[in-house]
């Protein structure tokens, strides 16, 4: 095989190997640019949920919505169209971006906003038309028929039960009640026991003695009365002295 032969054949070789990268190659998308930072406007952080959007060529290709004073998205380019070399317009809410960046593929650069509202910085500032000269004002005209009146909507719907109120402070306490009847006496009690009796009192005095009686017809006689007379007395003591201890008793 000659050299030019090998070389003819190598080269061959070399691009069939390289067809299937530059297919792959061709069949996917760029990747997108990415883009976040700071945004601003009017010298002000924006609010959060400011939009921030992003325009190409006139069609808006990316928006995101600002979360404490910063802002992130990515751009990506739809099948059929290329971004590639074309500037970037960002708006944050509906001021415009001084920043203006051009889209390139797997690029993309923290970029931090400032926008001011009115038209894009650079143009020029459109002079509002001289005011024509106002005529004078027409008569008023006559006031229209007032028109029917409605009629009337169907009630609403019932609205919920609504909490219960809070509990009130308790009142002053009353004044005091007139003092009560007195009640009935009681029944008397049940007898107590009898106490236990009481000591002998003293013997009672002596009696008088009784009046001399009838001379007996004999001494002997005389010595059997006194005998009589004398248990007589004593009988009377003893009697005398026994009222008085059931005297002391009761």
């Amino acid at each position: 095989m000659t050299k030019a032969k090998l070389l003819a054949l190598m080269a061959i070789m070399a691009m069939v190997l390289a067809l299937p990268a530059m297919v792959l190659a061709q069949a996917q998308p760029p990747r997108p640019a990415v883009y976040g930072g700071s945004a601003t406007l009017d010298g002000v952080t924006a609010a959060n949920g400011t939009t921030v959007t992003a325009t190409i060529g006139g069609v808006v290709a990316a928006t995101a919505t600002v979360t404490n004073g910063n802002y992130a998205f990515s751009i990506a380019q739809p099948p059929g169209s290329s971004y590639a070399g074309k500037e970037i317009t960002f708006k944050v809410g509906n001021g415009t971006a001084a920043q203006k960046p051009t889209w390139t593929a797997d690029g993309g650069a923290i970029l931090n906003l400032t926008a001011v509202s009115g038209p894009p910085p650079g143009t020029a500032t459109p002079v509002p038309p001289a005011a024509s000269a106002v005529g004078p004002a027409g008569p008023a005209g006559t006031a229209g028929v007032a028109g029917a009146s409605g009629v009337p909507g169907p009630a609403g719907a019932k609205g919920d039960k609504g909490d219960g109120g809070a509990t009130g402070n308790a009142g002053a306490a009353g004044s005091a009640g007139a003092a009560g009847i007195d009640g009935a006496d009681g029944a008397a009690g049940t007898a107590g026991a009898a106490g236990p009796a009481g000591p002998a009192g003293p013997a009672g005095p002596g009696g008088s003695a009784g009046a001399d009686g009838a001379a007996g017809k004999t001494a002997g006689g005389d010595g059997m009365l006194s005998i009589i007379a004398l248990i007589v007395a004593v009988v009377a003591l003893a009697a005398a002295g026994g009222g008085i201890v059931m005297g002391g008793r009761r």
